[in-house]
């Protein structure tokens, strides 16, 4: 059976991969080495350099590829260098929409890195396709989505603002690391490019940095390819090997995360000290009806504000928690907690986090996969 015909549960383990040529080994190996021998200058088999390509890297590359449904995956040192060379697609002059509420790290290299190379970087809120539309003119290129977002966990109608693109002649970017492959697949919803932050769900262990983009035009592949080369920003053979294991039980440590997800966000929504909680799976969510179209579930990330709380009692409750580590990040298998404003969202300036509601007394939760109700215990014992 082909592999583009499996299910997702088997294209974790089976997608893009085979035995290892030399001896059959079933987990590619880990090519430990810089170069390549040849017989001939340009006479090798398949390698030269690994910067530019790594037997190991491009196992972990195709099966990107495969869990995404896309033709083409190529991995990065980090999830802010597959940004990077998504953003090196442009030119000076050259302008992009993005979301209002988008990780701190993207929003630092879109201000602080690009737009002093003449690229103008718009913020706002991407819920509403007529405010993009709106906001699209001639030198509009490209539009850059988080669905859901990070960390107010709105959701953004993949599919509408790709028919809104496809209609503008605009490229179609989607950071879908919160939701992973397992919940969406924005390539299916007419997405050009997808990106994820491996580091995260994919990889699943806390121990790796890696980056990814993943398309199906092979001409929107070759640019990429070129810019990954060029640049050189690539993941090394053992960051590739322990992805691509980490994406290998990706589909059993997502249903747990959700499991817990649901079973945290209602403890929460209940809790006489909470005033508000930040999760799609919610009918009341404003984005709740487009959550159930495009995703398969409501994942493991949650935001919540504590009641009457202040920056100082934000801080109190997350460095009281024990089960629950205080740390940056997200995706793992251990649950982790941060505080957005002082932490992941801290590069934002102040009066732009808090427009789109990053308030000083935010708190968001990653929930691992550990006995949930140990996880409810410590936030009872931290929240009081």
């Amino acid at each position: 059976m082909s592999a583009k015909n499996l299910k997702f549960n088997s294209k974790t383990i089976h997608g893009g991969q085979h035995p290892d040529t030399a001896y059959g080994a079933v987990m590619p190996p880990i090519y430990q080495t810089s170069t390549y021998a040849q017989t001939t200058p340009g006479g090798h088999k398949g390698f030269e350099y690994s910067r530019s390509a790594n037997p190991t890297r491009t196992a972990l590359e195709n099966s990107l590829a495969s869990i995404e449904n896309g033709n083409y995956g190529l991995a990065f040192a980090s999830g802010l260098s597959a940004i990077d060379a998504v953003i090196k697609l442009l030119n000076p002059g050259d302008e992009v929409i993005s979301t209002n509420d988008l990780y701190g790290g993207s929003y630092r290299l879109f201000r602080q890195v690009f737009e002093k190379y003449g690229i103008t970087f718009h913020f706002i809120g991407m819920q509403s396709v007529d405010a993009i539309a709106e906001k699209i003119n001639g030198n509009t290129k490209l539009l850059w989505v988080e669905t859901p977002t990070n960390p107010m966990m709105n959701i953004i109608d993949i599919k509408s603002i790709a028919e809104l693109a496809k209609e503008k002649g605009l490229l179609l970017a989607v950071d879908n690391t919160f939701a992973t492959p397992y919940l969406q697949r924005p390539l299916d919803l007419g997405a050009d490019i997808v990106m994820h932050s491996a580091t995260k769900y994919l990889g699943g262990h806390s121990d790796i940095v890696v980056g990814a983009l993943i398309v199906k035009d092979k001409e929107l592949a070759d640019k990429l390819y070129f810019i990954q080369n060029a640049s050189g920003a690539v993941c090394g053979p053992m960051d590739s090997f322990l992805t691509l294991r980490g994406i290998k039980t990706l589909h059993v440590r997502m249903q747990r995360h959700c499991e817990n997800g649901e079973a945290i966000a209602q403890y929460l929504k209940n809790h006489p000290k909470v005033e508000k909680v930040y999760w799609p799976g919610f009918k009341d969510h404003p984005n709740h009806t487009i959550a159930t179209a495009q995703m398969d579930d409501f994942g493991g990330m949650i935001s919540f504000i504590p009641k009457g709380s202040s920056f100082e009692d934000a801080i109190g409750i997350v460095e009281n928690l024990q089960v629950f580590t205080l740390a940056e990040s997200l995706g793992g298998v251990e649950s982790l907690a941060g505080h957005p404003a002082s932490m992941t969202h801290a590069s934002i300036p102040k009066e732009e986090r808090e427009k789109s509601g990053v308030v000083d007394s935010l708190i968001r939760l990653s929930v691992g996969i550990e006995d949930v109700d140990d996880l409810i215990a410590d936030l009872a014992q931290a929240i009081g």
